[in-house]
């Protein structure tokens, strides 16, 4: 089954009086590049993060946030003594030489700046266990979202491909019919030409020759061939965009050479048409995983 490349997921958590927001996007890249955005104080879980993401999501321009918005009440502080003891030497030196009433001065000091700093926070174990079972969350939910996207991609480009099997069908009027009017039209060529001093045998072996060349049976073979295999692969569990991209490739080759063999205008007419639905097919492969 086919899968989009892009996606979004998204989980919420409320932690220790903080809450908790994680998305998880998926754009078009033709390999993995994760970009991880989160608080400093979980930076030594990105490796980690980076290696689920990977196996999970396994190609695609990946980005993962995890955003914290914690309540007043939770920011912890510790006192900064040695700015305290800095301001209370100058005060009570002030004191003294303007002849100051002693007076409780530590609310005054704690107004001073940087006399409170935050607190360094450390990476709750049992909080951390939380967040990545939050960030699977997200996770499956962007699966499930490539999965949606993949469905109508594959309806879409299924469609294509059974048009391009069914202009196919039509060449081949054309295809049975053109040998014979070749050979008509070189013979009548010839038959105006003064033909008394060309060799026969030499003449039908370059005849043959020629005719081979205009065949375009194995290109119809084989391109029926790689329709068949581009829908069979479409069908299969792993992950297929490059593959199809490749068969792709191989289902463009055999056009143009059909193509460049047809003198028919009601053929090179079919040709276009298989040609421009070839081209919207190579922009939906662009978008699967």
């Amino acid at each position: 089954m086919i899968q989009s490349m892009t996606g979004y997921g998204k989980s919420e958590l409320n932690l220790n009086n903080a809450n908790f927001t994680i998305e998880v996007r998926s754009l078009n890249s033709k390999q993995i590049d994760i970009n991880v955005k989160m608080s400093s104080v979980y930076r030594d879980k990105e490796i980690i993060l980076r290696k689920h993401l990977s196996e999970k999501l396994q190609r695609g321009k990946i980005e993962l946030s995890i955003w914290r918005e914690k309540s007043e009440s939770s920011t912890k502080y510790k006192v900064n003594t040695e700015a305290i003891k800095e301001y209370y030497n100058q005060i009570l030196n002030l004191q003294k030489e303007l002849g100051l009433d002693k007076s409780d001065i530590i609310p005054t000091l704690l107004k001073m700046p940087e006399t409170l700093i935050k607190g360094e926070e450390k990476v709750d174990e049992n909080e951390w266990e939380e967040i990545a079972k939050g960030v699977d969350i997200a996770i499956d939910n962007i699966l499930q979202f490539r999965l949606n996207e993949g469905g109508k991609l594959e309806e879409d480009v299924s469609s294509r491909i059974n048009k391009l099997t069914v202009l196919l069908k039509e060449i081949e009027p054309f295809a049975k019919g053109r040998i014979e009017k070749v050979k008509k039209s070189l013979s009548e060529k010839l038959a105006e030409l003064d033909n008394k001093n060309i060799d026969e045998n030499r003449f039908e072996q370059e005849l043959i020759y020629y005719l081979e060349k205009q065949d375009i049976t194995e290109e119809q073979v084989r391109l029926d061939a790689h329709l068949n295999y581009f829908i069979e692969t479409m069908k299969t569990d792993s992950p297929n965009g490059k593959k199809l991209g490749f068969i792709g490739q191989e289902i463009g080759r055999e056009i143009n050479t059909i193509g460049s063999k047809s003198a028919d205008a009601g053929m090179q007419k079919i040709v276009v048409q298989m040609k421009d639905e070839l081209e919207k097919i190579k922009e939906q492969l662009l978008n699967i995983l």
